[in-house]
Formats: structure tokens, sequence, C-alpha cells
């Protein structure tokens, strides 16, 4: 009678672990046989998502028609044809790319009152969205550079920062955010969810789905927070860099309308700098200390939203190129 009851408790207590780590009402799965997982999005309360669906349109549709004006305008005047203006462009690009990669999405959501991803949709977002940033995060590099040599060499500027270089810059910056966005995949297409899966966020989140998954995910997250300080520090500090060489060098001239003149170039840079990583870091943060994984995804919306839409505007406000070529186009339309 023993020995049959020593079996039957083994048994019990690898029962008892299992529905601890997944509850009675989740059935362990391996994720290709998940279909779909819910995003719970920003609010719950129906009142509030026709206004949330108004917004959230109103702010896509400005962040799209924004940067396509900013690459209309660069491509259509020869004299924006210069190494700034050519990592504008993708700048642009980058951001058009960020917002499209989950706003469209969640205004289908918030449309069909709907709150469904399919697996394949959120390992696309997953995918896409750390391509994309982290292709804005290098290209804010190299801009950051380029601004270095223009103040600090501005004799050699053309010949350094001449068009080989150039798109070297920016297919190097696409190679690494692409490698990084593979190794997301491939962390993302590994674990091992519960039925069921509710994510409290707009977008597929990897902190999220590291916190929702079944499997042992201590490596994946430690790698995905290493991942992201390699992707976000190291480009910092390129930045960080070229604007203490820039700031000495400034600081040297004598004439205060060369410095001016200097500061005002670097501007409409550092401000975009700020925002971008000022969001990024509040993202970064939030999924690691916020206790309600619902705030965290606040931060997200200045980062795939907010940013996208005002960095237009800052580099067209402060840039009388810009603009000279802007109310040009627009004479020549009326």
């Amino acid at each position: 009678m023993d020995t049959i009851c020593i079996p039957l408790q083994l048994l019990f207590t690898q029962y008892s672990l299992l529905f601890q780590r997944c509850p009675l009402y989740m059935e362990p799965q391996n994720l290709t046989g998940v279909s779909e997982f819910f995003l719970l999005g920003l609010s719950d309360d129906p009142d509030l998502q026709p206004l949330l669906f108004g917004l959230f349109l109103s702010m896509y549709l400005v962040a799209m028609l924004g940067n396509l004006l900013i690459i209309l305008i660069i491509s259509s005047d020869p004299h924006l044809h210069t190494p700034m203006y050519f990592f504008l462009s993708n700048l642009s690009l980058a951001d058009i790319s960020i917002s499209t990669t989950t706003i469209p999405k969640m205004l289908v959501n918030l449309q069909t009152h709907s709150k469904s991803i399919t697996y394949a949709g959120c390992l696309a977002q997953v995918t896409f969205l750390s391509l994309f940033a982290g292709l804005e995060s290098l290209l804010l590099t190299v801009m950051a550079y380029d601004r270095l040599v223009a103040i600090c060499h501005p004799l050699h500027y053309l010949v350094i920062m001449n068009p080989r270089l150039c798109i070297l810059l920016v297919l190097t910056s696409f190679a690494v955010s692409l490698l990084t966005s593979l190794l997301h995949y491939l962390m993302m297409s590994q674990l091992t969810f519960c039925t069921k899966v509710e994510i409290p966020h707009f977008l597929c989140d990897p902190p999220q789905l590291l916190n929702l998954a079944c499997s042992d995910t201590s490596t994946s997250k430690i790698l995905i927070y290493f991942i992201g300080t390699i992707v976000g520090g190291i480009p910092l500090s390129g930045i960080l860099y070229s604007y203490i060489r820039i700031i000495s060098s400034i600081l040297r001239v004598s004439s205060s309308a060369a410095k001016s003149k200097a500061f005002s170039t670097c501007g409409s840079h550092l401000s975009v700098v700020c925002l971008f990583y000022g969001t990024g870091l509040g993202v970064y943060l939030s999924s690691a200390v916020l206790s309600s994984p619902r705030k965290g995804a606040v931060p997200s919306v200045m980062y795939t939203v907010v940013t996208p839409m005002l960095n237009p505007f800052i580099y067209s406000l402060r840039n009388k190129d810009i603009k000279s070529t802007l109310w040009r186009i627009i004479s020549r339309i009326a």
C-alpha cells in the first residue's frame, strides 16, 4: 500500500507545481498553439473609446503628414541634398514606420471594440518596433556626428561627409537594428504561453510578454534588458561625446554671432534627442519599476505617437531652409 501512495504523492506534487505556474483556468500550450493575444489598451471605460480613437487618429495623421512633408521638401529642393537633410529624411521615414507599426492596429481595435491581435501580428509588432526604434536611435547618433564634423571641421565637411560615407552610415544603422530586431523575434518566438493571454498594453511589449509567459524567462529578461542597454546606451554615449566636443569647440570661438549660429544648427537635433531618449528611458524604467503594467503604457504613447508627431515641427519651425522651401511649394501650388 505504501509503495502505491508514494508515486501518487509525487504525481500530486508535480500537478500542484504546474498549477502554481499557470492558473486553473489556463492550460499550458506551446506558443505555436496560441492563435491570438488580447491587447487591453489604455482604458476599459467604453465612454473613453471614441475620445481615444479621435485623439490617436488625429495624432497619427499629423505624424504621417508632417514626416511625409519633410521628405517631400528635402527631395524636391536640390539645395537640401546635403548630408544633414539626407539623415533627416531617413529619420522621418523611421518615425513614420514606428507609428505605423502600432497605431493602426490600436485604431482598428478601438473602432471595432475588439482587443485581439493574432500571434503573427504580435510577433510582427515586436520585431518591427525594435527595428525602427533602434534605427532612429542610431540615426540620431549619426546626425550628432554630422554636426560634430560640420562645427569642428567646417573646411573638410564635404570631404569627410561624402555621399558614400552617408549611405554607409545609414545602411550600417539599418543592419545593426535589423540584427537586434531578429534577436527580439527569436526570444519572443521561443516563449511558452498559457491560453487567454491578456496584455495590459496597446501594443505587444516584450517585457509584458515575458511576464505573461509560463516558461522560465529569467535568461530572456536579462538578455532583453542587456540589448536595450546596449542599443540605447552606446548611441547615447556617442551623442554625448559629440556634443561635448561641439560645446568645447564653440566656446573657443570669440564671436558671439558665430557661437549663436553654431548653437542654432544643433538646437533642433538636441531637442529631438531629448524627446526620443527621454520617452524611451520612461518606457524602459516603467517596465522595470511600476507595479501597475498599464501605467507603463503612458510613456509608450509618447514614444510611438507623440515623438514622431513633434519631430517635423521641431525641425521645420527652427529651420529657415525647410521653411523657405515649404513656402515655395505652397506658393507654387496656390
